[in-house]
């Protein structure tokens, strides 16, 4: 899954098409997100110590992770994600559109590192 948490993403389609947000969660098992503010659904709860008022709740629910897309601050716009090996190493993100930088994954490993010549 090329979206990770704490990531800008721009919902491409559904009720909030359009909607910049940051992830809160991934689900990697059931191929899902968790975004902030997007797919908001009410729960109903019963008054407790916890919650004395009880009422309805406004909490995210998951949404597909094939229905965002990445968002580039070099570019500003939504865009897909490739992943290439670094000259020390270290596997990194980065955007199809503007080749810019979205972060690098783990530290570097020796073995994929580029022959200094």
């Amino acid at each position: 899954m090329k979206v990770r948490r704490d990531d800008e993403v721009v919902v491409m389609t559904g009720d909030d098409k359009g909607t910049r947000a940051k992830v809160l969660r991934v689900l990697p098992e059931k191929g899902k997100i968790i975004v902030e503010g997007v797919n908001l659904v009410y729960k109903h709860v019963k008054p407790s110590q916890r919650n004395p008022q009880g009422g309805r709740l406004s909490k995210e629910m998951p949404i597909d992770a094939s229905n965002v897309l990445p968002y580039c601050p070099s570019c500003n716009a939504a865009s897909r994600i490739g992943y290439r090996i670094l000259d020390n190493g270290q596997k990194e993100r980065f955007c199809k559109r503007c080749s810019g930088g979205l972060g690098t994954l783990g530290p570097p490993k020796p073995s994929r590192a580029k022959a200094q010549s």
